[in-house]
C-alpha cells in the first residue's frame, strides 16, 4: 500500500513556518515526512533556505513522523564523512528515524566553494563512492578509506545511527542513473509517475522502495492557485538538465520566462476540486510507488490541511 507523506520545502519556508507544517501534517493524517536540502531557492521569490540538519533536529522535538531528505548532495559542498555523521545525528533524535535521499546534486547549490562542476557520469561515480564511505561510518567502526575522489583517515562516529545503518535513497531521473540505483541503493526517488523509469530499476534488480514527491496549489480560485505557482515555482516545469547545470538563481528566473501560466495550468494541480488532487496521488499509486509526498506550494497552508485531512487522504489511503 502506498503512504502518502507531506514535503517540507526549504526554498519557500521559514525554519519555524517548516515546523508548524510538520506540526499539522501530522495531525491530517500524512505519516511521513521529506524535507529538501538546498543552499540557495531555485528563485528569489521563493526566498528562504535554511540548512536542512538544523531543520530536522528542530523536528524530532515536535514530530514522532519519519523524514526522508529529497535529496541531499554529498559529493561537493560537503564531504560525505561530513554528511555521515548529521545523517547519523538526525537518525538517532528523529522518533521514527532518517532515511537518507541522495543524488548528483545541481550546479546552483554545489558550485558555491568554487569547485569545477563535473559532468554527469563523474557525478555519479562520485555519489556511489560517497554511498560507500557513509554506510561504513554508519556502523560506528573506524573508517579509513581512500578512493577515487575521498579519502577519510581514522574517522568513527561515536554516535551512529539507531541500528548501524540509514537506509540510502538514490535520486534518478533517467535509465542510466536507475541502473546505477538498483545496483546499490536501498530504493529509488523519482518524482514523476514514469512507469517506463521505475520498470527499469525493477528490471535492474532494483528491490527497495519507490519514492516520490509532487507539489500542487490547493487554493478556493484555480486562477489565483495557478498564479502562484507560476510566480514561486516555475523552475518546476523547465525541460532537461536545466535544473543541474545552471549556476544562479537569476538564471533560473531568466530560464523560467519562459514557462507561462497556461503551461502551469495544464501541469501542476490548481484549485479545489477533490477529484484532481486524488487523481493526482492515484497516478502514482497506479505507477508503483511506494511513498508519495505531497508539498503544498503558497500561503495557504491551512486550507491545504483541512482539504486533504477531509477530502483527500480518506479517498486514497
Amino acid at each position: 500500500m502506498t503512504a502518502f507523506g507531506y514535503f517540507l520545502s526549504c526554498e519557500e519556508f521559514t525554519p519555524a513556518q517548516l515546523i508548524d507544517q510538520a506540526r499539522a501534517a501530522e495531525q491530517a493524517g500524512f505519516t511521513l515526512l521529506a524535507i529538501s536540502d538546498h543552499y540557495h531557492p531555485w528563485n528569489d521569490a521563493q526566498g528562504s533556505s535554511p540548512f536542512v540538519w538544523g531543520v530536522i533536529g528542530a523536528l524530532s522535538q515536535v514530530t514522532r513522523l519519519p523524514v526522508t531528505t529529497l535529496v541531499t548532495c554529498p559529493t561537493v559542498r560537503l564531504h560525505p564523512a561530513v554528511v555521515a555523521q548529521a545523517a547519523a545525528t538526525a537518525d538517532v533524535q528523529l522518533v521514527g528515524g532518517l532515511r537518507l535521499g541522495v543524488g548528483t546534486g545541481e550546479a546552483l547549490n554545489e558550485h558555491v566553494l568554487g569547485d569545477r562542476w563535473p559532468p554527469f557520469d563523474v557525478r555519479a561515480e562520485m555519489l556511489e563512492e560517497a554511498v560507500t564511505v557513509m554506510r561504513e561510518l554508519f556502523t560506528g567502526r573506524q573508517v579509513s578509506y581512500s578512493g577515487s575522489h575521498y579519502t577519510v583517515e581514522n574517522a568513527r562516529l561515536y554516535t551512529p545511527p539507531k541500528d548501524g545503518r540509514i537506509p540510502v535513497y538514490v535520486s534518478a531521473f533517467g535509465p542510466k542513473a536507475a541502473d546505477l540505483a538498483a545496483r546499490y541503493a536501498d530504493g529509488l526517488v523519482t518524482l514523476a509517475p514514469d512507469t517506463d523509469l521505475i520498470g527499469r530499476y525493477r528490471a535492474a534488480g532494483g528491490t527497495g522502495p519507490v519514492v516520490g514527491g509532487v507539489k500542487v496549489c490547493w487554493a478556493r480560485e484555480r486562477e489565483r492557485a495557478v498564479k502562484t505557482v507560476h510566480e514561486l515555482w516555475p523552475n518546476d516545469l523547465l525541460p532537461g538538465e536545466l535544473a543541474q547545470v545552471l549556476p544562479t538563481t537569476r538564471h533560473f528566473e531568466q530560464a523560467a520566462e519562459l514557462v507561462t501560466e497556461d503551461m502551469v495550468a495544464h501541469s501542476v494541480t490548481c484549485g479545489d476540486d477533490p477529484q484532481e488532487h486524488a487523481d493526482r496521488l492515484r497516478s502514482y499509486v497506479g505507477a508503483g510507488f511506494d511513498e508519495v509526498y505531497v508539498g503544498q506550494i503558497g500561503r495557504e497552508q491551512g486550507g491545504f490541511f483541512d482539504f486533504y485531512r477531509e477530502q483527500i487522504l480518506p479517498q486514497v489511503t
